[in-house]
């Protein structure tokens, strides 16, 4: 995903939300992010081309999962507007074939589909929305058919990426065909998007939105605002689309750990993703805040945000216009972590994620949580798979 920056919570966020149930809550969604962008977790680079090792690796990548007691996957189907999926739309992923437009000999989505659910396993298609590629990968590298091509007015570069330009409405509606798309032909159990929305910032650098904030404000004056509404109606339409299509199939968003109680990175200031209103409107069905942080980080402390979105999800499910369709709160877990040689103490001695699961499940309102990412998930470090396991096992 991203290198997370550290962000200086206010004093009274703990005090606030300090306040937990000494009873064992049991939790109902159990879930493990499979990453295929770069192939972080699949298919291994041994791999790429090679259609039976590609399953044969996922196969041991479920079997292993489901037996710690994973009943859920979100797997990347949409890395960078390519596919993962035979789409008549955008062209398949050069992650799987080695050539961006090379078809392979199956398609992963309806297999994985299938073989999840013979595991009892919910199949969540994860797609990011406006990115076109990652900083390492060259547009020139982008097949002919890939709507950057066909389409290049709605694009902007910032950084070494490029992006739709979230204020197009022929982008937006170009995501949603997309979705629509996949709901209509695959039996997913959900779309999932996480936590990339506008880029993450560049010291120094502005977004190259300016001219279309002029062009078309819609009533605002603050350019942030507008940025925050173009979003908006992203996340509205896409969750139209989705339950217009399949009213069986929820949406999901991962969001960055931070609302916007912090002076440091922030979903609302930085990445203009106002998730709270998106549940309170009743537009996401699931909510999975990264907390890749250990309990009792000073800058941000695992517990008290856990506490925190516990309390803003309720508060904003008690407010909601679909109080009978409650937002469900899953924590998002960093067992990449663990271990790790530059990381602190809390990280490297014991088991962090233990130590989190077994509060989470004193916390009203937590449902469940999810596991970033597979591959190094299932490295087990510091035995993290037995005590997931364990903990699974106790409820």
């Amino acid at each position: 995903m991203k290198k997370y920056l550290l962000i200086i919570l206010f004093a009274t966020l703990y005090t606030l939300h300090a306040t937990r149930s000494t009873a064992t809550a049991q939790v109902t969604f159990k879930g493990a992010w499979i990453a295929t962008v770069a192939n972080i977790d699949w298919p291994s680079e041994e791999a790429i081309g090679n259609d039976s090792l590609q399953q044969a690796e996922m196969t041991f990548i479920l079997d292993s999962l489901q037996s710690l007691g994973i009943n859920a996957i979100i797997f990347q189907v949409r890395p960078t507007a390519d596919a993962l999926y035979e789409s008549e739309l955008e062209p398949w992923s050069h992650w799987l074939t080695g050539k961006q437009g090379r078809k392979p000999g199956y398609d992963p989505l309806d297999w994985m589909v299938q073989e999840c659910h013979s595991r009892d396993m919910e199949l969540h298609a994860w797609l990011n929305p406006y990115r076109i590629n990652i900083a390492t990968m060259k547009v020139d590298s982008l097949s002919y058919n890939h709507p950057f091509y066909q389409h290049p007015e709605w694009f902007w570069n910032y950084g070494k990426q490029w992006y739709f330009n979230p204020a197009l409405p022929d982008a937006r509606e170009w995501i949603c065909m997309v979705v629509y798309d996949i709901v209509c032909r695959y039996n997913i159990d959900a779309i999932h998007m996480d936590d990339y929305f506008y880029p993450y910032p560049i010291a120094k650098r502005e977004l190259p939105d300016t001219t279309d904030f002029a062009r078309d404000p819609r009533g605002f004056t603050d350019i942030r605002d507008w940025r925050r509404d173009n979003v908006n109606i992203t996340v509205q339409a896409i969750s139209q689309t989705i339950h217009d299509a399949n009213p069986n199939v929820q949406f999901g968003i991962s969001p960055f750990g931070v609302y916007k109680e912090g002076s440091g990175l922030t979903n609302y200031y930085d990445l203009y993703a106002d998730i709270l209103l998106w549940i309170q409107n009743g537009w996401i069905d699931y909510v999975v805040p990264q907390l890749y942080w250990n309990i009792g980080n000073k800058r941000a402390d695992y517990e008290q945000l856990a506490h925190w979105w516990a309390n803003a999800v309720d508060s904003c499910n008690q407010q909601s216009a679909i109080s009978n369709q409650p937002c469900a709160l899953y924590i998002g877990m960093a067992p990449y972590r663990l271990g790790g040689a530059k990381e602190l103490s809390a990280w490297r001695e014991g088991n962090e994620i233990a130590r989190q699961m077994r509060l989470n499940r004193t916390i009203p309102g937590i449902d469940g949580e999810c596991f970033y990412s597979t591959r190094p998930l299932l490295r087990n470090p510091l035995h993290v798979c037995d005590s997931i396991k364990a903990i699974y096992n106790e409820n």
